[in-house]
Parts: C-alpha cells; structure tokens; sequence
C-alpha cells in the first residue's frame, strides 16, 4: 500500500508483467513513437504494393484494365474490412498489442511471398510482344499464388490498422491534462506519418519497382517490417497496456436481441421504470430516438437468474441501450463517405493507367506511372500543413474555434472529390482526343503530358487529407468511451465498402455498356473507351452523395444540440434541488 503511494500510477493501465503502470517508466512520448513507426512502415508495404499493382496486373499478367483494377480495389478493400476481425480479436482475446505483434509477422510472410512470386518466371505468362493481340494471360495456378500473397499481407494489415491507433492512444493518460494534450498532438501527427510512408512508397519504392525489379522492391518491404517489429518489440517493457474488456459487437447483439424479445410489449410511459445498474455517474441519460431499443431495458419476469444475476441477452441497462444509440446515430454520417473511397479508388487504378498511356518524360528521366500519385500524398501533406499552420491559427483568433468541426471538414472533402472527377473528365476528354489522331501501330505512350492529370490528383488528395482527419475525430469522439475500437473500425469499414463498390461499380458498368458487342466504357485498352464516361458517373455520384451528406449532417447537429438541451435542463433541475428525475 505504502509502495502504491509512492509510486504514481496510470488507472485503468498495467505494464508488461500485469502490475500497476508506473506513470514515469511507461507510456509517453517514446513508445508511441516505436508503435508509429510500425504504422509508417505498414504504409509503405501496403501503398507500395497497392499504388503499382495495377501495372503489374496488365503489364505482366497481361489481365485486362477492368480486371486489374478490381483486383486492386478488392485487395485495398480486404485490408479495411478485416479490421473489424482483427479489432474483434484484440479487444476480446488478445489485447493490441499481441495483435500488432502476430499480424505484423503475417504481413512479413506476405511480402515476402509476394517477392519471391515476382521473381519466378513460372508464376507469370510468357512476355507479351507490342501491339500482339494473341498475348497469352496469367493462369489460374499463377494467379492463385499471387492472390495468397496478397491476401495475406491484407489479413496482415487489417490486425496492424485495427490495434496501431489505440494502442498508441493507450500511452497517455486522458485523466492527465498534460498526458491528454500529448494524446491530442499524437492523433494530429499520427495522418501526417502515415502519409510519409505513402509518399515514399509512390516514390522511392515504386521507381525501385519499374526500374530494378518488383522482387526487390517487396523484398524491402519485407526487410522494414521485419525492422519495425524488432523495434516494436524492444519497447514491451516500457508500454501501457489495457486488459482486454470484450467486444462492443457482443453488447450491440446483447441489445438488439433483448428487445426483439420484447418486440411485443408497449413501451412504458415512465423512463425511470427502465432498468439501469450502471452508478449514477456514468449513466448516460435516456433519448428519445430509436423507442424500439428501450425495450431491452423494460424489467420482465425470467430477467434473472437463480442467484439474481442479469442474464444479458435479456435484459440490458438504459446506458448500454443509449451507447449502441449513440452508435446507430453515426451510421448515416458513416453510410454517406462510402462514396468518396471509391472515387479514391480511381486514382490508385484507372489514374495510374491513364498516366501510363502519356509522355512522363521529365528531360532524360523516365517518371513510373505508379509514382504520379505523389502528387496525391503531397495534396495531402500540404493541407495538413496548411491546415494546421494557417487555418486553425485564423479561425481561433477570429472565431473562438480550432479550425472546422469534423463535419464540416468532411462536408468540404466530399465538395473537393466531386470537383476532383469533373476535372477529371475534362483531362480524359483531351486524352482521347489525340488518343484518336494515333495511329494503332504507333508508340503507346501518346504526345500529351502526363501532368494534365494533376488537378485530378491534388484536388481528390486534398478532400482526403479533410475527409480522414474528420472521419477519425468524429468516430472517435461522438462514439461511447467504451466502443472507441469499434467506432474505429466503424470508420474504416467506409474505406472498405468504398473499394468494393467501386468494383461491382466497374463490373456493372462494364457489362451493360458491352452488351452490343463494343468495348465500352471500360476497353481492355482505355484508348478504345470511354473513361471520361465513367469519370462522370462518378462525378453525378459524388454530387448527390454530397446532397444526402449535407441533410444528414444537419440532422445529427440538430440531435446533438437537442441532447445537450436536455442534459443542460436535467442538470439545472438537479442543481435546484426540487425536481427529481
């Protein structure tokens, strides 16, 4: 006891050997810094594989256009949608850090594989001679080696996202003003790196890809992993850690479950008949929205076990109903950005293959196609900066505020994207157009330059730099204290379901616009196609999702100003003393 007063501990925290985390030998600056760099290496493995994959795709596996870029939006949209098993896994078995430990090693076995498939000329189709259109494709057995590699570097980066950001957040304390000001910073810096790792995979790595070798390339990737978990490691010893509390998922099944039971009984016109366990303290007071769920908290006859004990898939406490809530009111924000990641999509796929097809020459230095999309990570970069150096600054000083709320932030990314596919269509018009005056047996690197397609770039870089950063601060702080991992992975599921909707999006457009016999919109040659169509699709897209946005957003504003109304009316009758709830 006398030792615990001597000692300042973290609540809520335990070090490596399960005691009490001492505040001054864990956490802080120092950890979280071995956990981002993990993260920024991750990115680089992932975006360098990602951002060039399309090439290798057509140029090497000889599959057409369409088809390699739903490989490509497949794979990006595994990685995402398996943060949910992986954040599942983390919360209820194996804590983060286990997590980040064992699917950063499966991330090394996948690109590790992943060279050594590039490298074997048996695990790829005879080259393809120019302008032969007889070029013999991958077979199944080729691409089934390259789709095991790939997906376990996704299964790999699905358990790192899942755990990187809240393990980090684990080292600091929120109940410390000083620790929580040092969280805050940690969550501002933490996109800036991760676009770090970008920036040098579309660089560095990507140039490495085209001009020494693929294999080579991976094999980096492999060999930084494989340092970040060294480094990782030497760190155990000085993290915080939180013990695993079980998976919110389970409490939002609890809920539902408890009031389908209860489908059939009227829901009580008194609120304080509802049951609720929780302290008075941590009770989240009762809303109005979503009346259904309230009947998982209406007490009945068969609750209880034999000792008294809640059963839980019967009877749930008015805060857990409130937090799942709390939960369902996010989903129209989180339904309504979906569409902005498939119109990023576009620009790790179709983008690349537009700049593949035009003059990259830069005097004697050949720029990869892959590495056009610097121009994307640096939009990003260059509205963080501005954002935090400019716009912050000049909004407190003349609004009282720190920079756009998150909504607004994603409001103005979504506008940006929209902007980003009209300028889109204009560039892929002028494309096509000298595209024409080409004769087939021509070069196919077309008289246009390739930096046209840098509005398009820029402009869909800049919403995402808005649009993550909103994303991340509204799922995080509009969530329950207990369901941050959830809400966490909430968010990256948009990323996900973005992917795979803009692949069924190219399959169906694919196939309506090829019924009569022509190419499409989407030819296995984009020359013969008609992007410019599909870039406009996107575009109308992009508007009328923006549109849905716009009400939604007033809507959860509007209920977020009535809660604090009412909390604000709860706590005036408590102060007075004459009313009870």
């Amino acid at each position: 006891m006398d030792v615990e007063k001597m000692i300042p501990v973290v609540a809520g925290a335990v070090d490596y050997s399960g005691g009490p985390a001492d505040r001054a030998a864990t956490g802080g600056w120092i950890p979280a810094a071995l956990i981002l760099g993990i993260e920024i290496c991750e990115r680089l493995s992932t975006m360098g594989i990602a951002v060039n994959l399309v090439t290798y795709l057509g140029g090497v596996m000889q599959l057409p256009s369409s088809t390699s870029a739903n490989i490509v939006t497949d794979f990006m949209g595994t990685c995402f949608l398996l943060c949910l098993l992986a954040g599942f896994l983390a919360d209820s078995f194996l804590g983060r850090y286990k997590t980040i430990a064992i699917f950063t090693s499966i991330q090394i076995l996948g690109t590790s594989m992943l060279s050594l498939v590039t490298k074997l000329p048996s695990l790829r189709p005879p080259a393809c001679v120019a302008n032969d259109n007889n070029c013999k494709q991958a077979n199944g057995y080729q691409m089934g080696m390259l789709y095991f590699a790939l997906y376990m570097i996704a299964l790999g980066t699905g358990g790192l996202k899942s755990s990187v950001s809240g393990f980090g957040s684990d080292q600091f304390d929120e109940n410390d003003a000083k620790e929580k000001s040092q969280m805050t910073y940690f969550f501002n810096r933490f996109f800036f790196f991760i676009s770090i790792g970008t920036l040098t995979a579309v660089t560095v790595l990507v140039y490495i890809q085209d001009e020494v070798g693929r294999s080579l390339a991976y094999g980096i990737c492999s060999i930084s992993m494989l340092a970040a978990l060294v480094i990782f490691l030497s760190g155990t010893r000085k993290y915080r850690y939180k013990k695993c509390s079980g998976s919110p998922l389970l409490q939002i099944a609890q809920v539902i479950v408890a009031a389908l039971r209860k489908r059939k009984m009227d829901h009580p016109r008194d609120i304080s008949t509802l049951y609720d366990d929780n302290p008075e303290e941590s009770r989240i007071r009762h809303t109005d929205q979503f009346r259904c769920l309230d009947k998982a908290a209406i007490e009945t006859e068969g609750d209880f076990d034999k000792v008294s004990e809640r059963i839980p898939w019967r009877l749930c406490s008015v805060t857990k109903v409130e937090e799942v809530k709390m939960m369902t009111r996010l989903l129209p924000i989180w339904a309504t950005t979906i569409v902005f990641w498939t119109t990023y999509a576009q620009m790790i796929t179709f983008s690349v293959d537009q700049a593949s097809t035009m003059r990259r020459n830069i005097s004697h230095f050949l720029i990869p196609a892959g590495s056009l999309t610097v121009f994307f990570v640096s939009a990003i970069l260059l509205t963080l900066a501005f954002y935090d150096r400019v716009i912050m600054p000049l909004m407190k000083r003349f609004k009282g505020k720190e920079g756009f709320s998150s909504l607004e932030r994603i409001g103005i990314g979504l506008l940006l994207s929209t902007i980003g596919m009209v300028a889109a269509v204009v560039v892929e018009v002028r494309r096509l157009t000298v595209a024409k005056k080409v004769e087939p047996s021509a070069s196919t690197t077309l008289p246009i330059s390739v930096f046209l397609l840098i509005p398009q770039f820029f402009l869909v870089g800049t919403g995402e730099a808005l649009i993550y950063t909103g994303q991340l601060d509204f799922f995080i702080t509009q969530s329950p204290k207990g369901m941050k991992t959830m809400s966490t992975g909430l968010f990256l599921t948009t990323l996900s379901l973005g992917f795979f909707f803009s692949s069924v999006l190219v399959s169906i457009v694919k196939q309506i616009t090829s019924r009569n016999g022509g190419q499409g919109w989407l030819a296995d040659n984009i020359n013969n196609g008609r992007l410019d169509y599909f870039y406009g699709l996107l575009a109308v897209l992009g508007a009328v999702n923006l549109v849905v946005y716009l009400i939604c957003a007033k809507c959860y504003s509007d209920q977020k100003a009535k809660s604090k109304e009412i909390e604000a009316t709860y706590q005036g009758s408590d102060g007075g003393g004459d009313n009870k709830c």
